[in-house]
């Protein structure tokens, strides 16, 4: 496909939408990675698609798959497990909240799989989960996400010692008088909110990309938060660039097609890290 003017201009919007998912996941990312709860967007996610999914199969939605409802039971069913998160997440417990985290996915991925097994449109509607699709995004639907982010963005930068405490530091964060359930609940739920309507936006492969892909390729390159902050958010726009123009030039699925670009430059970002650390070595000696 020719990148004509009129390509361009139906590319903007699920660019400038990548730009916003790249902004609130890449910070995220930051906590998750630190928490050591790699999988918890995963499993929010899948309970958030599981709510939906309950929503409609409710007779009085319609089945309309972007209704109201249909969000709000998702968002419901994220704060639940924001609950559970924030619950089983104690100092000496004998389970890892990992596991915890991953048992939950299974369960709310099986419950999907069962719920949509009474719906005639099964197979479409667990790839839209799956890998979304972005280009179908409107710029009303990037108006309303990058609002509510900017909110959430807002409420994490006003208390981002109390998560940050906890996150690079879960013990010394109750020795100093934190309570660390509540400020846990806070988090996952917030976390919530982002999943639940970038999923809707993107789909639970491409949306975990986002959250955990860059956070890594940062940590490969930079140990203080403010660097990695940066590279995350670069990587994440390069990135998307370059996943929505081989979809869109190679004709392929656009959410695989950016999950897979993800995973190759990463790839190639931990293969080019010795050499960069060598020439920045011989550069400042």
């Amino acid at each position: 496909m020719e990148f004509s003017w009129t390509v361009l201009q139906f590319l903007a919007a699920p660019f400038v939408a990548s730009l916003i998912l790249t902004g609130i996941h890449a910070y995220l990312g930051v906590h998750v990675v630190e928490r050591g709860v790699i999988f918890v967007d995963l499993s929010l996610a899948q309970i958030a698609a599981l709510g939906s999914t309950i929503a409609i199969l409710l007779p009085f939605t319609g089945g309309d798959a972007h209704g109201p409802w249909v969000y709000w039971t998702g968002l419901a069913f994220t704060f639940l497990g924001a609950a559970i998160f924030a619950t089983v997440r104690v100092r000496d417990a004998r389970i890892p909240q990992e596991a915890i985290i991953g048992i939950v996915y299974a369960v709310a991925s099986a419950a999907t799989i069962l719920a949509m097994s009474h719906a005639t449109s099964e197979s479409e509607h667990l790839k839209d989960m799956l890998v979304g699709n972005i280009l179908a995004v409107s710029w009303l639907e990037v108006g309303k996400t990058a609002a509510l982010y900017a909110v959430i963005g807002m409420f994490h930068y006003v208390y981002r010692q109390r998560f940050l405490a906890i996150s690079l530091d879960h013990r010394k964060a109750e020795e100093m008088g934190l309570n660390v359930r509540f400020w846990d609940f806070l988090f996952y739920a917030s976390f919530g909110f982002v999943v639940t309507s970038s999923v809707l936006i993107a789909g639970v492969l491409l949306v975990f990309c986002y959250l955990i892909v860059p956070s890594v390729a940062a940590m490969l390159f930079a140990d203080r938060i403010g660097p990695r902050l940066a590279i995350g958010w670069t990587m994440g726009t390069v990135v998307s660039a370059l996943g929505i123009y081989l979809s869109v030039r190679l004709d392929l699925p656009t959410g695989a097609a950016m999950v897979c670009t993800f995973g190759l430059v990463l790839v190639l970002l931990a293969l080019a890290r010795p050499l960069i650390r060598r020439t920045g070595a011989a550069a400042t000696s």
